[in-house]
């Protein structure tokens, strides 16, 4: 009886993520090479997944295939980073807009717990997972598929800057008091409240880490 083949769509998937962690995280450097043999062996594929994870990859702005130099890590500059706060700045204000109005307290209850466990975590990457899940709460209602895909992306390039200077500094855990700022004004239905504290929120990003450039 033949061994049952793998499903080559969970392979892709499979590459896709631990490559994107390892990205975000800074294992892999912004500018490193990834190399289409090596990553086939190390994952026991073929070419042919490890071409459709690349292409995962590049999508969610992670690499970059250059002529003649292959696949590449893409590289956090100041640059990067201010066009990053800046389209955030602007596409999450304009996504909690549109989903403030439908939020339940179903709604408020997740971003309750999504802050809870922010305040809980015991490393970076805790951390980072929930307050990621806090910004998707906000976004979540806004009925706009691109947008929230846009904001997906803004997000990971946001990961990958806190941890490249949460590492530096070495974390400590937190309690982000902005976070229930902007649940308080949720409860209330101010939420043009909401979107200025979020919109301050996002900004203070620019003022940590790099220095201006």
């Amino acid at each position: 009886m033949s061994e049952p083949q793998k499903d080559p769509g969970t392979t892709v998937e499979r590459i896709a993520e631990a490559l994107r962690i390892r990205i975000v995280r800074g294992e892999i450097a912004g500018g490193a090479a990834l190399r289409q043999d090596h990553v086939a062996q190390e994952f026991q594929s073929s070419h042919v997944p490890v071409r459709e994870a690349f292409q995962r990859l590049e999508a969610q702005g992670l690499v970059v295939t250059l002529p003649r130099r292959g696949v590449r890590v893409t590289s956090l500059s100041p640059a990067v980073i201010k066009e990053n706060v800046e389209m955030r700045a602007s596409l999450e204000i304009l996504a909690l807009r549109h989903s403030a109005g439908k939020f339940t307290p179903e709604h408020i209850e997740r971003l309750e717990q999504a802050h809870a466990s922010c305040s809980e975590a015991a490393s970076l990457a805790q951390w980072d997972e929930a307050n990621n899940l806090f910004h998707e709460i906000l976004s979540s209602e806004c009925g706009m598929p691109r947008l929230l895909a846009v904001l997906r992306q803004l997000q990971l390039t946001n990961s990958r800057y806190l941890f490249s200077t949460g590492f530096k500094r070495g974390w400590q855990p937190r309690s982000d008091h902005d976070h229930l700022l902007i649940i308080d004004a949720l409860k209330d239905k101010k939420v043009d409240r909401a979107l200025q504290l979020l919109s301050m929120h996002i900004g203070t990003m620019e003022r940590v880490g790099f220095s201006a450039a």
